[in-house]
C-alpha cells in the first residue's frame, strides 16, 4: 500500500539543499509531520519492532531532527512507537493480549458513544453518516480496501463526535492510533465472508442510529469491535506463524 511519505529521491528533489524551504507555521508543521508519520506506521510500512531512522525520515520530510523528535514523542505517548535511550525509536510490537485488551476497551468506549449519540445526534449528523456509509459501501463493492477503511474510520469517529462528551473523546483519541494500526492490518487479511459480515454490521449500526435506539446501538458497536478484534488476533497469529521459519532474520528496516 502506498505511503503518504515519498521516497528519498522524490523528497530530496522537492527540497534542494541549496534552496531554503519556505517558512511554515510551527503548529501546522508539527501536525503535518505527526499525521504523516502516524499514517506511515498505521499502514504497516515498518514491521513490529522495526527501527525508525531519524536521518532518513528527516530527509524524506524535509525537516530537522527537532520537530521530528517532537512528533516521535507524541507517537510514543499514543503507544505506536518506543523511544530507546541512545538508540532512537522503533515501532512498538503488540502481542495478542495487547490487541484483545485494546479492542475490548475500544468496544466499551464506542458502545458508550453510541448510547450517548442516540440521545444527542442531530438529523444533519445522521445524514452525514448515511453519506459516509453510502461511500463506504461503494468502496466495498469495488474491493477498494484503503478507501473503505478511510470511510469506516470516519463513521466511527462521527459517532464518537456525536456523543458530545469531551472526556470520552479524549480517551478515544488516545487509543485511536493503536487501534487504527491493528484494524488496518486485519482489514487487509480479511476473508471475503468477514468483510461481508462487517458490512452487515455497519448496516445494523446505521439502522439503530436512525431510530436513535441507544441500548441496541451500544450492543451492536461493542460486538462489532469484538469481532474486529478476533479478526486482528487471527491475523496476528498468521503473521507469527509465517515469520517463525525466519526468526534469525532482522526486522524490516527503513534504511
Amino acid at each position: 500500500m502506498n505511503s503518504t511519505i515519498p521516497d528519498i529521491e522524490t523528497a530530496l528533489a522537492a527540497e534542494p539543499e541549496d534552496r531554503p524551504a519556505p517558512a511554515r507555521d510551527e503548529t501546522s508543521l508539527h501536525d503535518e509531520i505527526l499525521a504523516r508519520l502516524r499514517d506511515y506506521i498505521v499502514e504497516g510500512h515498518v514491521a513490529d519492532g522495526g527501527r525508525l531512522s531519524e536521518r532518513q525520515l528527516c530527509e524524506m520530510l524535509g525537516v530537522s531532527r527537532t520537530p521530528l523528535r517532537e512528533a516521535l514523542k507524541v507517537l510514543a505517548a499514543e503507544g505506536l512507537v518506543e523511544l530507546l535511550p541512545n538508540r532512537g525509536a522503533r515501532v512498538r510490537a503488540l502481542s495478542a493480549a495487547d490487541i484483545q485488551e485494546l479492542f475490548d476497551l475500544m468496544g466499551g468506549l464506542e458502545g458508550l458513544a453510541g448510547r450517548l449519540a442516540c440521545e444527542r445526534i442531530s438529523d444533519e449528523e445522521i445524514e452525514k453518516i448515511e453519506q459516509l456509509h453510502h461511500d463506504m459501501y461503494g468502496f466495498y463493492m469495488r474491493q477498494d480496501m484503503q478507501n473503505y477503511f478511510r470511510m469506516n474510520q470516519l463513521i466511527h469517529r462521527a459517532i464518537v463526535d456525536a456523543a458530545a462528551n469531551a472526556t470520552l473523546h479524549a480517551t478515544y483519541e488516545s487509543l485511536a492510533g493503536r487501534i487504527r494500526r491493528v484494524r488496518f492490518s486485519a482489514n487487509f487479511a480479511h476473508k471475503r465472508e468477514r468483510w461481508s459480515e462487517a458490512m452487515r454490521e455497519h448496516e445494523q449500526i446505521l439502522e439503530a442510529l436512525r431510530r436513535r435506539a441507544g441500548s441496541e446501538l451500544s450492543d451492536i458497536l461493542f460486538q462489532h469491535l469484538r469481532n474486529k478484534g478476533t479478526a486482528a488476533i487471527d491475523y496476528f497469529a498468521e503473521t507469527q506463524l509465517t515469520a517463525a521459519p525466519h526468526t534469525g532474520s532482522k526486522p524490516n528496516r527503513m534504511e
